[in-house]
């Protein structure tokens, strides 16, 4: 039987999975009191919370489904990272610091249902940051618009060149 304290911690992991769906574990062994303090605020920049987990009460939490996928990466100290609204700016904050201190370890990620390995993790963080492919999509679908109402104008202009012609004709054919 769980002690209440456990039951505690439980809910608010489950309301934290439910806030940030999208989610990274860690292997913090080794990591400072000061290095984690700097991952923390590096990480809080894009609305992302880094947080110590047992794995068991972590397994508990998450549920079935996402234990079970999860399950060989809980292993050893792990740390969770929820991510905010863009998991390609969290990923790229725990590659960094991963890459600078040498002692941080990404385990995994999960993202949308899915569970990433390190190396997948890795290359997500090479990705653009969302608002620059969202300009990219929008940019992309703009052009065709653009195409056409340029195509349209054109013949808007040629037509006020030839009437402008022929104006100018008729005035010097009248002097």
């Amino acid at each position: 039987m769980p002690t209440a304290k456990k039951s505690a911690t439980i809910e608010e992991l489950r309301q934290q999975i439910v806030a940030a769906p999208n989610l990274f574990l860690a292997d913090y062994a080794g990591l400072s009191v000061a290095e984690t303090s700097r991952l923390r605020n590096e990480l809080r920049k894009d609305g992302t919370t880094y947080t110590v987990v047992k794995n068991t009460l972590f397994s508990i939490a998450a549920g079935e489904n996402v234990a079970k996928q999860l399950e060989a990466h809980l292993a050893g100290p792990t740390a969770v990272v929820f991510t905010g609204h863009d998991p390609v700016a969290s990923a790229k904050a725990l590659s960094t610091f991963a890459a600078e201190t040498k002692k941080l370890k990404i385990k995994a990620g999960f993202i949308e249902g899915k569970v990433l390995d390190a190396a997948q993790v890795n290359v997500l963080a090479t990705l653009p940051p969302r608002i620059e492919l969202l300009a990219k999509l929008v940019g992309t679908l703009a052009n065709p618009m653009r195409g056409l109402v340029t195509v349209l104008s054109g013949n808007q202009r040629g037509l006020v060149r030839v009437l402008d012609q022929v104006r100018e004709q008729k005035a010097q054919a009248s002097a």
